[in-house]
């Protein structure tokens, strides 16, 4: 049985997860309306909270209390990740003749209480030390340089990574040997860079595993893929100097610990909203362009794999498997969320939840967490319990006076919860579903009582498989294979349609009506000149057909109108020759 931590005005309380949603016993709620900072470690055994007064550390599987630290400032505070150092960070005050302050980056060993150590950390940013899984290394960024220290022994500096002016980096997750990915920002002309190194090999420029150098960047995101082979960078400037964006330039950059490196080729220029890594390491879903976003998968060689068109989207979760995927547009959008299968690429379902400050996954890969929190929101607080198949199975609002700050899931290692089959039948919710209703476009007081036209300003594109299949194998065709496929389907098009001519006897030359309007097959002749003249020549007989009935329909037509229906026996002669090949 797994939890939900909630935090809010109403206190600190935990909420027992599916099928039951009642208050967990385990937990006492602390009804203190100063707790700030809250914290399960990563096996979700322990859980750490700071009321105003003390920091509080439990055993949740056996509702014991295991420390009490007497640090009422605490702001942050993070386990280390096998249990073993609980890190408390409290913001650091100068002293009032000037002198420094004291150390505010406390390290406590959770097996005797006691302070490891302790460090002055200015910044909130960045604040925690960064472990490897198995706790050999813990590495911290200080004036520029990264100090590693080695089984949690805190006294003495191990190893110092220096390069001009670190500014970030990130240890790889997964077992020995650990990488580092550091980031150095650019100046007076020099690009900036991300550097892979592997612990503890830093002499120099040559001892670098990868590099990626770029010019467009005042800050950089990176992501480690969860076999720590490969990075992604997202670099983005704070002003896009073309005027193109109000939210600066991003680029999206990727780096593997073999060496390779390259800029991932973006179809469709504006923001880049969000990367995620799949936990298969081997694909990663990239959300970015003008609204409508663009959502696409991309292998190792940064080749597109799946595009899923455009929509309202602007955030991508992968389940813990991999196995799903969802898309969608909190924030400034209405919280549309489109939940994909990703091995056979098909629509599970597609929920909505308005105003939606927070998405997370359940450890159990089954069940998704959306919620209103403040201050992003101060009215409507609360959250709801989803099955991904779009069901609703719980809900809780906050009363209008109080407010709800953070919700989250009580982690667990992966392994824990098999993979279940996907499903796509919707699975029975406790609620009703809500379906919003689509909102009415503004109609002037002229046009109310008449027929409804489309005023789309776009036209969403359709999701599309990247990945031509020849003969069943699974690898991309060059764009040379490609050209010859669509000539040779082109010429066996024509043969069968010489073919049916020969039995048919003479063909009339004047199509049916209903012949023009149904879709027509995008490849007619292996000629895009021919090709594209074919498509205009039926833009303009299809223009002709409403002409003719609006005529029919009584309505005075223009002189340069009725001079375009005398010109369709013509325009019919031409498209027949066109598309016999004459």
């Amino acid at each position: 049985l797994f939890c939900l931590a909630v935090r809010g005005s109403e206190g600190l309380y935990m909420v027992n997860g599916p099928p039951s949603f009642t208050e967990s016993v385990a937990f006492q709620r602390d009804s203190g309306k100063n707790c700030k900072a809250v914290g399960f470690s990563k096996d979700g055994s322990l859980f750490a909270w700071c009321n105003g007064e003390k920091v509080n550390v439990v055993n949740v599987t056996r509702a014991e209390l295991l420390h009490s630290f007497d640090l009422p400032k605490t702001v942050c505070l993070e386990f280390s990740p096998r249990n073993n150092v609980l890190a408390t960070w409290q913001a650091y005050a100068a002293a009032k003749d000037g002198t420094a302050g004291l150390p505010n980056l406390q390290l406590h060993d959770l097996r005797t209480g006691k302070c490891l150590k302790s460090f002055v950390q200015k910044k909130q940013q960045n604040w925690c030390p960064c472990w490897a899984d198995d706790e050999s290394i813990c590495a911290r960024n200080v004036n520029n340089e990264v100090h590693f220290f080695e089984n949690n022994n805190f006294n003495t500096i191990a190893n110092k990574l220096h390069l001009q002016k670190v500014s970030d980096f990130m240890l790889s997750p997964g077992p020995q040997p650990t990488k580092v990915a550091v980031y150095v920002p650019g100046s007076k002309g020099a690009p900036s860079f991300v550097r892979l190194y592997q612990y503890p090999n830093f002499g120099g420029p040559q001892s670098a595993l990868a590099n990626k150098s770029f010019f467009k960047a005042d800050k950089v995101t990176m992501l480690w893929n969860k076999k720590a082979t490969a990075v992604l960078v997202v670099a983005s400037t704070e002003v896009d100097k073309s005027g193109a964006s109000y939210y600066g330039e991003q680029t999206l950059h990727y780096l593997a610990a073999s060496g390779e490196s390259a800029v991932v080729q973006l179809p469709k220029n504006g923001p880049i909203y969000d990367v995620a890594w799949s936990p298969n390491s081997v694909e990663f879903c990239a959300v970015y362009g003008f609204m409508p976003a663009k959502a696409t998968i991309f292998n190792l060689k940064c080749d597109p794999v799946f595009d899923f068109g455009t929509g309202p989207r602007n955030a991508a979760y992968y389940s813990p498997h991999g196995h799903i995927l969802v898309l969608a547009g909190f924030g400034n959008l209405r919280g549309q969320m489109e939940v994909w299968d990703v091995k056979n690429y098909k629509l599970i379902s597609k929920p909505v939840a308005s105003d939606s400050t927070y998405f997370a996954w359940c450890p159990d890969g089954e069940h998704i967490v959306t919620a209103t929190c403040a201050p992003r929101l101060r009215v409507g607080n609360g959250y709801k319990i989803w099955h991904y198949t779009g069901s609703v199975l719980h809900s809780h609002e906050v009363p209008c006076d109080e407010e709800m700050w953070q919700v989250f899931w009580q982690p667990f290692l992966d392994g824990v919860f098999p993979e279940r089959a996907v499903r796509h039948r919707a699975a029975p919710g406790q609620l009703p579903r809500a379906e919003p209703r689509p909102a009415q476009a503004y109609r002037p007081p002229a046009l109310r009582n008449k027929p409804a036209t489309s005023s789309k300003l776009h036209e969403d594109e359709p999701p599309q498989n990247m990945k031509p299949q020849v003969g069943g194998g699974d690898r991309p065709l060059s764009k040379t294979a490609l050209k010859n496929q669509r000539k040779h389907e082109a010429k066996k098009a024509a043969k069968q349609e010489a073919k049916a001519d020969a039995h048919q006897g003479p063909a009339q030359v004047k199509p049916p009506q209903n012949a023009l309007q149904s879709p027509v097959p995008a490849m007619t002749t292996g000629d895009p000149e021919v090709d594209k003249k074919i498509k205009n020549l039926k833009k303009k007989l299809k223009a002709i057909e409403q002409l003719k009935e609006q005529a029919a329909a009584g309505k005075q037509l223009e002189k340069n109108q009725v001079e375009k229906i005398q010109k369709e026996a013509a325009l019919l002669k031409e498209l027949e020759d066109l598309e016999l090949g004459v």
